[in-house]
Formats: structure tokens, sequence, C-alpha cells
């Protein structure tokens, strides 16, 4: 069975040359990203597969030191509506671990556009993404210390975490906004207001 095929990979090499090799069968995503939405492939069990907070990705207990091995793997991620996180082929499905966001947001770039400021965003794998309707962005207040998170939609549900460096920069942008009668603290990108936290709250920025 597939899943046996990929569970008895013995590193993360054997494993990307399976997952390469199953994508390649439909004979689409020779180019861009594979369609993995498109695909229904049964669930074949969890893997040995987990992504820390920190972007770093592990196999089987050991982490993933090569970038080319960890960007294949994640064209072929897919998070459902179960809020769970797969890894996705024609032929198979099977779950990982992810401790917060799939992916992490490690640089921006502030240009203007005919909407005004566009914020592009470049994850860890590799992708970049303009925030705006397509890519909202999107915030948390979490932990014991009131710590911002702030999250960039990427592709499908999966999400990318703003690095802390990223996020201190990307507050600096922002500005008070009235959103339906209430003084809100937001940032502009691609002609769409992204609400952080209402003024009032601003001291927990500060914390």
């Amino acid at each position: 069975m597939a899943a046996e095929m990929i569970k008895s990979a013995p590193d993360a090499a054997g494993l990307a040359a399976m997952i390469s090799r199953a994508s390649e069968q439909t004979g689409e995503g020779a180019r861009g990203l594979p369609p993995v939405e498109r695909w229904n492939p049964p669930f074949c069990g969890d893997l040995d597969m987990e992504i820390r907070a920190d972007g770093t990705w592990f196999y089987m207990g050991t982490p993933i030191g090569r970038a080319p091995l960890v960007r294949l793997f994640s064209t072929v991620l897919r998070k459902d509506e179960d809020g769970r996180t797969y890894l996705v082929t024609p032929v198979e499905k099977v779950g990982i671990r992810v401790e917060d966001a799939p992916f992490l947001a490690v640089e921006m770039q502030v240009t203007q556009g005919e909407k005004g400021q566009v914020l592009t965003f470049r994850t860890n794998v590799g992708d970049v993404v303009e925030a705006g309707a397509e890519h909202p962005l999107r915030f948390e207040i979490a932990g014991e210390n009131n710590e911002l998170k702030p999250y960039l939609l990427v592709r499908g549900r999966l999400e990318a975490l703003v690095s802390r460096a990223v996020m201190y920069d990307l507050v600096e942008l922002g500005e008070v906004v009235d959103v339906n009668g209430v003084p809100m603290f937001c940032l502009r990108s691609g002609g769409q207001v992204f609400p952080v936290m209402p003024e009032a709250e601003l001291d927990v920025l500060s914390q």
C-alpha cells in the first residue's frame, strides 16, 4: 500500500523522492505548485513529520536540513476542513503535526501600487505573497505576555506566521482607522484594511 511505502522511507530524501514520483503521475503541476486542492486520495494514516513553531521541519525526529527537500514537502501540504494538515499526492494523504503555522514569513517589502501600499512577504520555503483580498492578514494576542502574532494566508487554508523581526517592522506601518465606529489600529495592503486591535488596547503591543 502507498501508506506503507511512505512510512517505510528511511530518511527525508527517500520520502521526497517518493512524493515527487507520485506527484508526477498526473502530469500536472510540472510548473508551479501541484494542484493538491483537486486531489482526493484516501487517508493513509499519520506520518512522523512535524513543523515546529520556528519553521524547522522534522522527519522521524531528525531536523530536515536540506532546503530543497523542505520546499518540495511544502508544495504538497494541504489543510483540510477538519483543521489538520496533510501531505497530499494523487494516490495518498498522510497527516503531519504542525505546532503553530506551517510557514514562517521571514521578509517583508513595502511598495506602492494602484491601490496604495502593498506588503509583500517571503516565506521560509520560498513563497512570495502580497497581502490583500486573496491573502489576508489576521492577528492574535497570545500567551501570558500578550504577544502579538500576525498570520498571512498563503494558499488554501495554509498560513504563515510572521516572524518576530518582521512583525516589528509590520507594526511600524500601522495606523488608526475608524471601523464600524470603533477606532482600530490597522494595517493596509492591496487596497484592504486589516484590523489588529482597538486603539484603546495599543498598550498591549508595548509589553
